[in-house]
């Protein structure tokens, strides 16, 4: 037999079935529900689908009948399995057991009885087991059974009472008409007295409802409120009228509950407000490191806006404080405005205070920084005047400007965002409500970004514009009374009221009496049973220290405003990086579909520049550069020189220098403009004439005159002429140039000659000397300096050019770091070409020092030229002299000194420059002038011959490698005699190797005619007429020797 079958032999998609006695067993003891299973359920055989896919599980264990009626179940199925068949008829079967013939099975009838037997004590075995629960389904069926007899004795009682109160209704009863009537006015008068119950609690909700923040709240129950109080019903009641009114006043006092509030976290009065501007202003030059270096708690601003969900009305969060979250608390009001149907009359009042509330916060940060850095710190800044305003006390001043900008602009720009919320949540209640005045209620940011410009345009010119110390609100003019009444102190402030004095107490106690009798309910009554004097005092301390707008709503916005440091046009550099970062952070903020365009924020900048900017400024340099150009140090070496330069330079150069640095640093921070650049050029070449006309008093004759002839070297300096073109290639050439040293020397000499020179030809004050050198210097170095901020842009703005086109806005951008205008060691640049600026100071310096080489030669020459004349210094001496002559000691000690003051201010090349050919220049002058002595003899050629010995070893202290040689020959023959220099004459002629001649014809010819001086200035005329005579045959011997080919 097979054994896939379930514990009861079911299987295979066949079910047991059996007659009427015993069908249905074939169930699990297990299914057997008592209470929740009819007849038909037990009894009814299982469908083979349910057999085949629902087998019997096997939870516990089985018992000795469980296991005898299964194994009895399978045989019946695999021996009879007919009757485990839904068509099995029981009679059929029974007829085939009683056939005998061969299609008959009786001879299986013993074994069926044996089965049923077996079947049949199998059965007696479970009820045996299970008799329990039988006999307990029994009494539970009875149970049930009476419950339901009980049941349908009182439905049908119920009935006949339905039946008898139908019958009663339908009939007519006055009686019960007059009561139904009472009850209803009972009912209405018990709803009134409710509602009046409910409506007298509203204050109190109310109230605490507005000290919770929680204002949608606190509109819901006052709108509400209103509405139960305004039906019909109540109108007759006069105990309603007090509340009534209270309510209609609420309605007023909530209105401008809201706005207050909103205006404190608009305009940052309230103290939740601090943290968002503090940040924004974090890290910024000028302002406390300790701030500065708080992490940021707050998320950036467009995460804001992009966090925010203004498509719903704003749904209240009862369990956070509305305050701490600025923005929240922004919409939850506004929201609530709107709730209340005053949001039109709130953006009213918005736009008509936004000017005070401004200035209040301009006034404020000028209070908080004048606080932060005290008057006296800032003393030297305000004693500085004119040319001391762009000097080093600019570290002072960039804290202070730097510490005012930096605080009001995040100030701004936290106030801009706030407005920027406001606008976005009204924009999204229009959408939402479809309001039709949706312009009058989106102007607001407008109107502030409009109040932005004129309160940078008064600071930018409070502190640029140098004819007052103030500025006004707005910009207009005023006449004189104004500008004086403008300049009174204010008296008194709020903030200076004693709020715990006696009088202050008695007057709040007051008001706070009137405010009861005027709006009741608005103030707590339990609040003031409370405290008592303490709570007024800490009430007062509140509203005067948290209402900003208490101490400025009288304050007149015209105004003015204490400016912190001098007004001075270099204070442009301070002022704009601050301004410029502001307006392009405010175009991050600008709401998309206002009606401000955000590529023209800085188009204000552009007319202030042009119409104010560019005209203080040429005004400001114009006198710095006078004050600088007069100073009695301008031409005085500079004491700080080593920190500047390698050599000294003036004072006022370098003071002119910090004056374009300054200029070049403040032109660095705005759009290029071709004007201003221009301003600075305009400034040089009026340097370089000041310059040029005190070198022209320095080398004048006459030094009280300022148009007197110069002296010699400054005209041989300053050309046209083959001298001046001379000393420029040797200033030029590489090396030593033998030539052109010779041909400076030989025009020098030739210009002498023919125009004697005189003392006041040349430069006697050693301080003159000394100040050409450093004017030397200074105009070298200035010219190196301006040529390093020569910078090519291609952007050719000039704001003077009047174009019949209208001009393209400026590009405003912060290209550099802020502090960069600070910074000395950051290069600076003039957007502008100036090189004939460069080569005016190139030419002057090359000028000076063309005069100072020409200077010395010029000295030598004077000085020789007084030695070599017989006025001064004779050569006919009757007794021999040891001493040099008293000239050459003198110019000795001239060229030392003279050298001295080179080797002091200039350098090694401007010094070599000078020195290089001064031997060369005595040798040459000694020969060729020799005929200046006009009488010498051994004596005098002696002394002359000393002379030479001094020069050429004081020359030695000066220039390298000189020797005086040709000059010392050439007197060495005087004392050989004419013998030795007609032998000279032959020998330099028989050479002729194309070596240049040692002596001339003209200068042997003159040594002859000094070797025969002596004779012929002989008073015996014998003695002077062979001397004559000797000399002429000598002379004619000369020129055979030097003349013939």
């Amino acid at each position: 037999m097979s054994r896939n079958r379930n514990r009861y032999g079911l299987g295979g998609g066949e079910n047991l079935s059996s007659n009427g006695r015993n069908g249905g067993y074939a169930q699990s003891p297990t299914d057997y529900d008592p209470y929740g299973q009819t007849y038909d359920d037990i009894y009814k055989p299982p469908s083979p689908s349910t057999v085949r896919s629902n087998p019997a599980p096997r939870n516990r264990a089985e018992s000795v009948a469980e296991r005898r009626i299964g194994d009895i179940l399978e045989r019946i199925q695999s021996e009879w399995p007919e009757m485990c068949k839904s068509t099995c008829v029981p009679v059929h079967v029974s007829l085939q057991l009683l056939d005998n013939s061969s299609v008959g099975r009786e001879r299986d009838r013993p074994q069926f009885e044996q089965m049923h037997r077996y079947l049949q004590e199998s059965l007696k075995a479970i009820v045996h087991e299970h008799h329990q629960g039988f006999n307990s389904s029994i009494g539970t069926f009875h149970k049930i059974q009476s419950s339901i007899q009980a049941s349908q004795k009182r439905v049908r009682t119920l009935k006949e009472s339905l039946t008898q109160s139908k019958a009663s209704l339908g009939s007519t009863d006055p009686e019960l008409r007059k009561l139904a009537s009472a009850s209803k006015n009972y009912d209405d008068l018990l709803r009134t007295l409710s509602e009046i119950e409910e409506l007298r609690l509203v204050p109190d909700q109310l109230e605490a409802r507005i000290s919770e923040k929680r204002f949608l709240t606190a509109v819901d129950v006052l709108q509400d409120a209103l509405r139960r109080i305004r039906v019909p019903a109540l109108d007759d009641i006069g105990a309603l009228s007090e509340l009534r009114g209270y309510l209609t006043n609420q309605e007023t006092a909530l209105t401008d509950i809201l706005i207050e509030e909103l205006h404190d976290h608009l305009y940052l009065k309230s103290p939740y407000c601090q943290e968002r501007w503090q940040q924004l202003a974090k890290g910024q030059p000028g302002l406390n490191k300790e701030k500065a270096n708080k992490p940021a708690t707050l998320p950036p601003f467009y995460e804001v806006l992009d966090s925010m969900d203004l498509s719903e009305p704003m749904v209240e969060d009862p369990s956070r404080n509305p305050e701490s979250d600025t923005f929240y608390y922004i919409e939850l009001l506004v929201e609530s405005l709107n709730k209340l149907g005053r949001l039109e009359s709130a953006v009213n009042t918005i736009k008509e205070r936004l000017p005070s509330e401004l200035f209040g916060i301009v006034n404020e940060t000028n209070g908080e920084v004048d606080q932060r850095h005290p008057s006296s710190l800032r003393g030297v800044i305000s004693g500085s005047r004119g040319s001391h305003i762009y000097g080093k006390e600019n570290g002072i001043r960039a804290d202070v400007i730097y510490d005012l900008l930096w605080t009001l602009y995040a100030k701004f720009e936290a106030v801009a965002e706030c407005h920027r919320v406001f606008h976005d949540i009204t924009s999204s209640i229009v959408r939402r409500e479809g309001a039709r005045n949706s312009s009058v209620l989106l102007g607001s940011f407008k109107e502030l970004w409009t109040l932005y410009q004129n309160e940078i345009k008064s600071l930018l010119n409070s502190y640029i514009t140098t004819e007052a110390d103030i500025y006004q609100h707005n910009s207009s003019a005023r006449d004189g009374a104004r500008r004086k009444d403008q300049k009174r102190d204010q008296l008194f402030q709020f903030s200076d009221a004693d709020a715990k004095s006696v009088q202050m107490t008695t007057e709040y106690q007051d008001l706070d009496g009137i405010i009861r009798a005027a709006v009741p309910g608005l103030m707590s009554s339990n609040r003031k049973q409370a405290d008592g004097k303490k709570q007024i005092a800490q009430r007062t301390d509140s509203t005067i220290g948290t209402r900003r707008m208490q101490g400025t709503s009288n304050v007149d916005t015209k105004a003015a405003h204490k400016s912190l440091v001098e007004p001075s046009v270099f204070n442009m550099s301070l002022l704009l990086p601050p301004t410029i970062t502001f307006l392009q952070r405010l175009k991050s903020i600008v709401p998309p579909r206002s009606d401000i365009v955000t590529s023209t924020l800085t188009s204000f900048l552009d007319t202030f520049l042009k119409n104010v900017f560019r005209p203080q400024l040429e005004e400001t340099l114009e006198k710095v550069s006078y004050s600088l150009f007069n100073e009695p140090d301008a031409f005085q070496e500079d004491p700080q020189w080593s920190r500047l330069a390698r050599r000294p330079v003036f004072k006022g150069t370098s003071s002119f220098f910090s004056l374009i640095i300054a200029f070049c640093k403040m032109l660095d921070t705005i759009p290029h403009d071709q004007a201003l650049s221009q301003i600075i050029i305009e400034q040089m070449m009026k340097y370089y004439n000041h310059c040029y006309s005190w070198f022209k008093v320095l080398v004048s004759r006459d030094q009280e005159s300022d148009h007197s002839a110069e002296k010699l070297s400054a005209s041989l300096a300053a050309g046209p002429g083959e001298i001046h073109d001379t000393m420029q290639k040797l200033w030029t050439a590489e090396g030593d140039d033998r030539l052109l040293l010779e041909k400076e020397t030989g025009l020098l000499i030739l210009q002498t000659n023919e125009n004697p020179l005189r003392l006041k030809d040349i430069i006697v004050d050693r301080e003159t000397i000394s100040s050409l050198c450093v004017l030397y210097t200074s105009m070298k170095w200035l010219s190196i300096k301006i040529e390093q901020l020569r910078h090519i842009t291609r952007n050719d703005t000039d704001s003077k050019r009047n174009s019949i086109q209208k001009p393209q806005n400026r590009r405003w951008t912060l290209l550099n770091d802020a502090s960069r205008s600070q910074d000395d060691e950051a290069p600076s640049y003039l957007p502008i070409a100036f090189d004939s600026t460069v080569s005016s100071f190139q030419e002057f310096a090359g000028t000076v020092l063309l005069t100072l080489h020409m200077e010395i030669r010029c000295q030598i020459v004077h000085s020789l030229s007084v030695a070599l004349s017989p006025e001064s210094a004779p050569y006919l001496l009757e007794q021999v002299v040891n001493d040099p002559d008293p000239r050459i000691l003198s110019l000795n000690a001239d060229l030392v000194s003279y050298d001295e003051t080179a080797v002091k201010f200039l350098r090694e090349k401007e010094i070599t420059f000078i020195r290089t050919g001064l031997a060369f220049l005595i040798d040459s002058f000694l020969v060729s002038n020799a005929g200046m002595v006009k009488a010498m003899n051994a004596n005098g050629c002696g002394r002359m011959q000393l002379n030479i010995l001094v020069l050429q070893q004081n020359l030695k202290n000066i220039e390298a490698e000189v020797s005086l040689q040709r000059s010392a020959k050439f007197f060495d023959l005087f004392v050989e005699g004419p013998e030795a220099v007609l032998k000279q004459a032959k020998e330099e002629k028989e050479k002729d190797n194309g070596v240049k001649e040692l002596f001339s014809y003209d200068e042997l010819k003159t040594l002859l005619g000094l070797c025969y001086s002596e004779q012929l200035e002989d008073p015996e005329r014998g003695i002077s007429s062979v001397a004559k005579r000797r000399m002429d045959e000598d002379l004619l011997q000369l020129s055979e020797y030097m003349w013939q080919t």
